[in-house]
C-alpha cells in the first residue's frame, strides 16, 4: 500500500511536470510564431531575414538623412526674411508712402527694393546684396530694412 502512495505521488508529480513544461513550450512557441510571420521557421533565416530588413532601413535613413540635408540647404538660401521700413520721402508732403523692403536669405544674400514717392518724381530701384552688404550705397531707410530683415525684426 505504501508503495502504491508512493507511485501515485510520484506520477503526480510527473503530471505536474509535463503540463508545466507543456505550458513553458507553448508559451515560447506564440513567441516565436511572431518570428514566423514570413512562412520562415529556420532561427538563423529569420534572423537572416531580419538583419537584411535592418540594413534597408538603414540605408532608408541615409537617404532620408540626405534629402533632409539638401531641404536644408534650399531652405537656408530661400528668400524668406522681410522687412519693410515705410517713410515719407519728402516730409510731411506725402505722408508715409515712399518704403524700402529688404528681401534676404539666411545668409544675408538678397536685395533692398526702393520705392521713393515724392510729388512729381516717383521713383523705383532695386540693389542687390551679398552677406549683409551692397556694392550700392544704400539710404539709411535701406540699411534699417536690411538690418530688419536679418535681425527678424519684421515691419516698421
Amino acid at each position: 500500500m505504501a508503495l502504491l502512495v508512493v507511485a501515485l505521488g510520484v506520477a503526480l508529480l510527473a503530471l505536474v511536470t509535463a503540463v508545466s513544461v507543456h505550458l513553458r513550450i507553448s508559451g515560447t512557441q506564440a513567441r516565436y510564431r511572431i518570428l514566423w510571420a514570413d512562412g520562415e521557421k529556420d532561427v538563423i533565416a529569420v534572423v537572416s531575414h531580419q538583419a537584411s530588413n535592418i540594413a534597408h532601413l538603414q540605408s532608408d535613413v541615409g537617404e532620408v538623412r540626405a534629402e533632409l540635408a539638401r531641404m536644408a540647404g534650399d531652405v537656408a538660401q530661400s528668400l524668406r526674411h522681410v522687412a519693410v521700413v515705410r517713410y515719407g520721402a519728402s516730409g510731411d508732403l506725402g505722408g508715409r508712402l515712399s518704403f524700402s523692403a529688404a528681401i534676404v536669405d539666411d545668409r544675408g544674400d538678397g536685395m533692398v527694393i526702393s520705392s521713393i514717392h515724392a510729388p512729381g518724381e516717383p521713383r523705383t530701384c532695386a540693389k542687390g546684396v551679398v552677406q549683409g552688404v551692397s556694392e550700392v550705397a544704400l539710404t539709411p531707410e535701406e540699411w534699417q530694412a536690411l538690418a530688419a530683415a536679418r535681425t527678424g525684426k519684421g515691419s516698421t
